[in-house]
């Protein structure tokens, strides 16, 4: 979602065989229990930011390399998320990370402003960053428009080296597949997503 711009419920509904080598495909979306087109009913192909295909292939490795037909992030049988289980992710996990990391207002559909906020530093146009987050340009530019002014006059940093700059100021530690796979010393996922949208969390 922080990378990828991607909905909740399109995160929920993206298969392997969505991830492509250059660009994610976004064609579905899950409201927790139902799979359904998505939320403008228009797919799209996203970027796929290198930093986030090296997370996904640790995650694919850890995962036991799931067939194309798999969910990326399926439920414990699984299958796509119920409403109780995506409440209880929220409740127990999601909200519990936010609390620590003292970022009350972020929301598992917030991260997604993280990805807009990162094409709009590298220079992109607002057509480019609607069209990757599956807006209209009109409605990014009233969404995103102080982002815009903010960064009117800053130098342009690429999305990748931007989350490297991040992830080093938060000592965020490489991802190994042992590490993803449940080793002592791995951050929860809940704990991950908030550093990935650049929100100050530390583990031990």
């Amino acid at each position: 979602m922080a990378y990828a711009g991607l909905r909740p419920g399109e995160a929920l509904g993206l298969r392997w065989g969505d991830v492509r080598e250059q660009t994610l495909l976004v064609q579905r979306s899950i409201a927790p229990g139902a799979e359904d087109d998505t939320k403008t009913s228009s797919h799209r192909t996203v970027r796929l930011l290198a930093p986030l295909r090296t997370d996904l292939v640790s995650w694919s490795l850890a995962a036991g390399r799931p067939g194309r037909e798999a969910l990326v992030f399926p439920s414990q049988s699984g299958a796509a998320w119920s409403l109780a289980a995506y409440q209880s992710w929220r409740r127990r996990s999601f909200d519990a990370a936010r609390t620590g990391a003292r970022a009350p207002n972020t929301t598992p559909y917030t991260l997604r402003h993280s990805f807009a906020s990162l094409l709009l530093h590298e220079g992109r146009s607002v057509v480019y960053a609607a069209r990757q987050m599956g807006h209209d340009a009109r409605l990014t530019l009233s969404t995103y428009g102080h982002v815009i002014d903010e960064l009117e006059d800053q130098p342009r940093v690429s999305a990748e080296e931007a989350i490297r700059q991040t992830r080093a100021a938060l000592d965020v530690p490489s991802q190994s597949p042992a590490a993803e796979a449940g080793g002592n010393d791995a951050p929860t996922p809940e704990t991950r997503f908030l550093a990935l949208a650049g929100v100050p969390v530390r583990w031990s």
